[in-house]
Parts: structure tokens; sequence; C-alpha cells
């Protein structure tokens, strides 16, 4: 899949964590796709997820139903 010219964003909360981030994009098409990059490697790869998987993470996430990986 081709991200190239596709506006990438960052988290409003992302400020202060000494560069990790992640940004995401989701006004890409084909509609229904987000794309998420590292953000101190913009030029690197971006991982794809149906909007619907990447709602339901994000759901889990502000539930804190995930934990920190260890």
């Amino acid at each position: 899949m081709d991200f190239d010219g596709a506006r990438f964003v960052k988290a409003r909360r992302s400020g202060g964590n000494e560069g990790n981030c992640v940004e995401c994009t989701f006004d890409f098409v084909p509609v229904g796709v987000v794309g998420v990059r590292d953000s101190k490697d913009q030029a690197g790869p971006v991982l794809a997820f149906p909007t619907a998987d990447w709602s339901a993470f994000v759901t889990a996430t502000r539930a804190e139903h995930l934990s920190p990986a260890r």
C-alpha cells in the first residue's frame, strides 16, 4: 500500500515522552484504512489497519484493557 502524500498527525497527548510517538493518517484512500508509523522514522514502514480494528484498539487502550509491554 502506498502512503506517499498521506497527511500523518501525532496525537495531542504525545508531547513530553522523548519522541516515543506514533503518527496516524485517517484520510487515506482506500477509505476504511488507518496508516500508523513511527514519528521518528517518517520514511520508514507504515502499518495499515482496518478502521474498525484501529478503533477497537484505541477503545481498549483508553479503557486500560491492555497492559504495557514489559
